[in-house]
């Protein structure tokens, strides 16, 4: 029993020993620093983020599945971790393995202001997500309607990509919105914004004629004057 207490004892007293000589903490490698600029970054720690860069963690430092810590950012709206990430020149342009980056995850998520910041990164409008869709299609679908103003406003990106579904961000807003208020104002600023109401889906239908269908009378009737 006496001897158990004294090796826990040993134990105890080499973990709280200082790795170096003269007392000094051990210096953190940059595996260490990375991997906590990514739970820093993921937890919404800014101040935290800023000094763990100042340390020398790489900004563009992502986890086994290729997600960056401005991926991370985007994924739980850390606007002010998205600030200081992109400042130190973070690459907004880097994809995970579900191929999400920190400009796709915003036009899952809507929000505006984190839109902004990666903005400013000057994004790849181009890049799509697992679907084949750029950032505007799931924020028409999922009724973003303050995200996709700001989106057509400030960027030229295409109205009319077509992803993998063979569906435009027009066909998305009428076949998976719900034809009330919100999706039938994308549906407005798609059109105002360029997008072509005579791109149909791969079996031939409109959106004027999807709208039709599902009974969403205000769609139909901004649909129709485009005819």
């Amino acid at each position: 029993m006496l001897r158990r207490s004294l090796l826990l004892v040993l134990a105890t007293m080499v973990a709280a020993a200082p790795a170096t000589a003269g007392g000094a903490a051990p210096p953190r490698t940059e595996v260490t620093v990375n991997t906590q600029l990514l739970e820093a970054a993921r937890s919404g720690r800014a101040a935290e983020v800023s000094a763990l860069l100042r340390a020398g963690a790489d900004v563009n430092a992502a986890d086994a599945t290729g997600r960056t810590a401005l991926t991370w950012a985007a994924l739980g709206d850390h606007v002010a971790v998205a600030r200081v990430l992109i400042a130190a020149g973070a690459d907004p342009d880097r994809q995970d393995t579900q191929r999400n980056n920190a400009l796709l995850v915003s036009g899952e998520t809507g929000s505006v202001a984190l839109l902004r910041e990666v903005l400013r990164a000057h994004p790849d409008l181009t890049l799509t997500n697992r679907f084949g869709g750029t950032a505007l299609i799931p924020a028409a679908d999922r009724g973003h309607l303050a995200y996709v103003r700001e989106l057509l406003n400030t960027t030229r990106i295409d109205v009319n990509h077509v992803n993998n579904l063979g569906w435009t961000a027009l066909l998305e807003a009428v076949i998976l919105g719900d034809g009330g208020h919100t999706h039938t104002e994308i549906v407005r600023e798609l059109l105002a914004h360029g997008a072509d109401p005579h791109v149909a889906d791969r079996e031939g239908v409109t959106p004027l004629e999807h709208a039709r269908q599902r009974g969403y009378a205000g769609m139909v009737k901004l649909l129709q004057r485009t005819e």
